[in-house]
């Protein structure tokens, strides 16, 4: 396949990509991010799983993310801002942290074209995370254990022929609860973005791709989530004043992108941190 120029988008929002965990698509996600040029970048929570992370699982793909995410840094022609989440919340000391183009925010409202944009992770919202935490840790657990085993029965089902597999998607989409619970942490979101007059509210964390216009007796707002890169493998883009979910399954060009030799076994990860430190302190990528 030809190589094509890198695609030039205003914004784009990322959340919920886990990496350190078992479910990060991290090779589908380097092979997207090699197609874009943002001018900007925000990392809208969880992008690193602090709750599950273990030394014994850090795979190459996981380091190569963020040795470009330090790569379009070291560059300075993106803005990057890092949301905290509930996932990554030991970096909610760190907000206001500043360092040249790269900036941790626990939110943050970004002008578009004359409109504010609303943009937080969207765990505030969450009952289990207020006052059961221990419970929600549980349910990351179990919830990794089910994707482990999404896996599996995706590789049968691709060695049969037929198509890929949610498992967690359809457990959510089955159980009630689960569907209200998404259907009022939209609601509670478009009611306060309203109240304060912003235009877009954009969240992450409960993994679910969305965009769409809420009405209520005091206003109206778009309502957006980027999904995540676990389940969906989604983000948010938005440019020339239009929004619109990214989905890595209709992108055949991301699909086809060649990886980079590191992941073929040349260099162990330390070599890779210290190429990706010489890079940074040096401005220059590769």
């Amino acid at each position: 396949m030809a190589k094509k120029r890198k695609r030039e988008v205003e914004l784009v929002v990322l959340s919920d990509i886990h990496l350190g965990t078992y479910g990060c698509h991290s090779e589908e996600l380097l092979r997207y991010l090699k197609t874009i040029k943002p001018k900007r970048l925000v990392l809208n929570g969880d992008i690193i799983d602090m709750w599950q992370f273990s030394k014994r699982y850090w795979p190459k793909s996981h380091m190569l993310v963020i040795k470009h995410l330090t790569g379009l840094i070291a560059k300075g022609n993106t803005k990057i801002t890092y949301l905290t989440g509930n996932h990554d919340e030991m970096l909610r000391k760190f907000a206001g942290f500043r360092l040249g183009n790269f900036q941790i925010e626990n939110k943050k409202v970004i002008a578009l074209n004359g409109k504010r944009a609303w943009l937080f992770h969207g765990d505030v919202f969450d009952v289990t995370m207020r006052y059961s935490k221990w419970i929600a840790r549980l349910g990351a657990i179990g919830y990794d254990l089910l994707i482990l085993l999404n896996a599996a029965v995706n590789f049968i089902s691709k060695s049969l022929g037929r198509g890929r597999i949610s498992l967690s998607k359809r457990v959510k989409d089955s159980v009630k609860q689960a569907v209200t619970f998404i259907n009022n942490f939209e609601q509670t979101a478009a009611e306060i973005a309203i109240a304060n007059g912003y235009d877009y509210v954009v969240c992450g964390h409960i993994h679910h791709p969305e965009m769409r216009k809420i009405v209520t007796p005091k206003g109206e707002v778009t309502y957006l989530n980027s999904g995540d890169w676990v389940e969906n493998l989604t983000a948010l883009e938005y440019h020339q004043g239009v929004w619109r979910i990214y989905r890595y399954q209709d992108d055949l060009y991301a699909q086809n992108i060649k990886l980079p030799k590191h992941m073929r076994g040349d260099l162990d990860n330390d070599e890779i941190f210290k190429d990706l430190v010489s890079e940074f302190l040096s401005g220059k990528t590769k």
